[in-house]
């Protein structure tokens, strides 16, 4: 095989159905609260009820629509919660159609560590580290790394190793990874060659709601984005368009650019 074909045929990526995190997000930010009240802590996070049926839209679309990509030849999951079990619910549908697809989970597709901001809202992040706050304004989204966690660069490595991995082990397969925001955004990062500019504005215009299917196609030399944020899938069930779930929201809310 020459290095022009080492890549897999094409990649589907699917950002996890709604989850209980996303609704706890939800209510904290309506209420004006510092933190997100969630019992789990974040890799435990499951799925909702709607989140579960928006897994199960998603393959029945996969199997069924012409017009979707390719069912998967390999499923690889992040090995949190809510990623796993949508991943799941997509293998048992497909199975339940013929296909006998084992779930494998990568900790490299895992959600962005926050570090010391994990369970808090933006107001909770600017009451309680308010000097982190303004130092996370100045250096910008993609460079800034919580203390403790990743910053969007260090999850872009994660993905570029993975990348790796898929070429090697999965060449010339349909394979579906089940991940988070962040990291799907930084798929588009690295598959499309963006630099930090491109990819702030993408994740600003085109966020991605539970459940929204991305997918590279192979042309031959590579992979083409063939579909951004597609939430086809589950617009007869719910779009849930929840599309921050890799930091505080509105962390930058009252500190000028």
């Amino acid at each position: 095989m020459n290095d022009a074909t080492r890549h897999p045929a094409g990649i589907v990526l699917v950002r996890h159905g709604q989850s209980t995190g996303n609704l706890a997000d939800a209510r904290a930010r309506s209420s004006h609260a510092e933190v997100v009240e969630v019992a789990e802590r974040d890799a435990d996070v499951p799925l909702s009820p709607l989140g579960r049926a928006q897994a199960r839209a998603v393959a029945r679309w996969l199997a069924e629509d012409p017009q979707a990509p390719p069912v998967p030849e390999v499923i690889v999951s992040s090995p949190y919660q809510r990623a796993h079990d949508t991943a799941l619910a997509v293998a048992q549908e497909l199975g339940s159609r013929g296909a006998d697809l084992p779930v494998r989970t990568d900790e490299r597709l895992r959600e962005r560590d926050l570090g010391w901001w994990d369970g808090l809202t933006g107001l909770g992040v600017r009451a309680r580290f308010p000097e982190e706050a303004e130092r996370r304004q100045r250096i910008g989204k993609f460079y800034y790394r919580p203390p403790g966690g990743e910053s969007w660069c260090d999850v872009a490595l994660r993905v570029r190793s993975l990348l790796a991995t898929l070429r090697e082990e999965h060449a010339g397969r349909q394979v579906l990874l089940v991940s988070h925001q962040a990291v799907i955004m930084n798929f588009r990062l690295v598959l499309e060659d963006l630099d930090e500019r491109a990819l702030l504005d993408l994740d600003a215009r085109e966020p991605l709601a539970n459940c929204s299917v991305t997918a590279y196609a192979g042309d031959g030399t590579g992979l083409r984005l063939d579909r951004a944020g597609d939430t086809t899938a589950v617009r007869d069930v719910r779009v849930t368009d929840d599309p921050v779930d890799d930091e505080p929201r509105g962390v930058d809310e009252g500190v000028s650019a």
